[in-house]
């Protein structure tokens, strides 16, 4: 029973903290003219010890945190997203003005750990998994 009670606290540390998302969507500022809003999340708790950063375009944006989500407005033009654990893995795509695109830190078993690595997923799919995820980011609200 002793086990079981550590398990359950390291399982509930591991998951983000922060308002759920569908509460604080809606203050958020639109993106700024000509740029493109990308959001990230992490939908499961699977592997949450492993929390590897997210790069886009080689800056760090933010971190995968199991049920956590976050934005960031880029300008239009070529993404690569990097995430690292046991193995560095990239996902390339584009983006114009105005758009909106999803990207999943989806988990998988690696050799040794859990592996994150991203996927594009569309906007219908992408809004059901992140309406009751943590929001872990620092977007800008509205004035």
């Amino acid at each position: 029973m002793r086990r079981l009670s550590w398990l359950l606290v390291l399982l509930l540390a591991a998951c983000a903290s922060g308002p759920k998302f569908n509460t604080v969507e809606s203050t958020f500022a639109a993106s700024p003219a000509g740029k493109a809003r990308i959001f990230f999340y992490r939908a499961t708790s699977l592997g949450g010890a492993i929390q590897p950063e997210i790069s886009l375009n080689g800056k760090v944006v933010g971190k995968a945190q199991p049920q956590g989500v976050f934005f960031v407005d880029v300008d239009p033009g070529n993404m690569e997203v990097v995430t690292g654990s046991e193995v560095e893995k990239k996902l390339t795509f584009q983006v114009a003005p105005g758009d909106r695109r999803y990207v999943r830190a989806a988990v998988g078993l690696g050799v040794i750990v859990w592996r994150v690595y991203p996927e594009l997923v569309d906007e219908a799919e992408a809004k059901k998994e992140i309406a009751d995820l943590a929001y872990t980011g620092s977007g800008p609200q509205k004035q």
